[in-house]
């Protein structure tokens, strides 16, 4: 049964934060969704476009008598909010958010919140746009996305409910890792890929004859580059935050290449091939398990 939530305090009211209000109020959510933020402009202009239903005059304002609280900001602030939010904290309220980090938060959190740490429980939504900014949020941003919950040995199974429940409400499928697990798998095959994406747009970038090259560039150039216009503060502060699992992957990307450029250097083209084939069915194959994941949820919602 869905947790009725009269109250949702949100700090960010940008893509992330702005997305989890409106499909909630897509969904017939009759909360009442204060927003927090560095600015008073995005604010305004959350509450303009109906993504939150007033402003915060402080962070106690925004505590008081909040079913739930969503800190939807860069993770580098995560610590800071935290703090913030800890005098404020009733016994009634749960936090979550929304970092693509978890690590890092789980510490922060332990650190700020003390013995009210199991009123916290971290999440990561796996959806994105290139767009930042109240003006990007959308109300079908989750729908058919996984939701990771890292929950601690400290959190309740009514306050993981509350959380899964205003998720799921959002149309999204929940997952559950630990905050290692969870590092070490994004650091492959999401933080790796950005700092990828971002290097290789750099690079060409500063080239003398960069005008002529993105004069040329293609589908495939735009496609592996998409993402390389995500917000770089964002994903500064998510490298950061996981510098060690993603040393980790950048090092054994480097040797792939290395292993490649020798290949290349001696125009071993069996051993090329052979690399390209094994990557196209590995591609091949992950596509197919989405299209299939994708399939049995619209099914699950008829």
């Amino acid at each position: 049964m869905a947790v009725v939530l009269k109250k949702i305090a949100i700090f960010g009211v940008g893509l992330i934060g702005g997305s989890f209000a409106r499909a909630l109020r897509h969904s017939g959510s009759t909360a009442r969704f204060v927003g927090v933020g560095r600015t008073v402009d995005a604010l305004v202009r959350a509450q303009a476009l109906g993504i939150i239903d007033e402003i915060a005059v402080s962070v106690e304002d925004a505590m008081r008598d909040a079913d739930l609280v969503l800190i939807a900001a860069p993770v580098a602030q995560t610590g800071a909010i935290l703090r913030a939010v800890a005098p404020h904290l009733q016994p009634g309220t749960v936090v979550t958010d929304a970092g693509s980090t978890k690590s890092d938060v789980v510490a922060a959190a332990r650190a700020a919140l003390g013995d009210k740490i199991g009123q916290f429980i971290p999440g990561h939504p796996i959806a994105g746009r290139e767009q930042n900014g109240p003006e990007a949020a959308i109300a079908d941003l989750y729908v058919g996305k996984k939701v990771v919950l890292t929950a601690l040995p400290e959190n309740s199974a009514d306050d993981i409910a509350r959380v899964a429940s205003a998720w799921q409400a959002c149309g999204a499928v929940i997952h559950r890792l630990d905050a290692a697990e969870h590092d070490r798998v994004f650091a492959a095959v999401s933080h790796l890929p950005h700092l990828l994406s971002y290097a290789l747009v750099d690079d060409i970038a500063q080239k003398p004859h960069a005008g002529l090259l993105f004069q040329y560039a293609a589908s495939g150039f735009r496609d592996f580059t998409r993402i390389a216009g995500s917000s770089p503060e964002m994903w500064r502060d998510i490298s950061l935050a996981n510098q060690p699992a993603l040393l980790g992957e950048l090092d054994a990307y480097l040797d792939k290449l290395q292993d490649l450029r020798q290949m290349l250097a001696n125009r071993d083209g069996a051993a090329l091939e052979a690399i390209y084939a094994n990557a196209q069915r590995a591609r091949h194959s992950w596509i197919a398990s989405i299209e299939a994941a994708e399939q049995q949820h619209k099914q699950g919602g008829d």
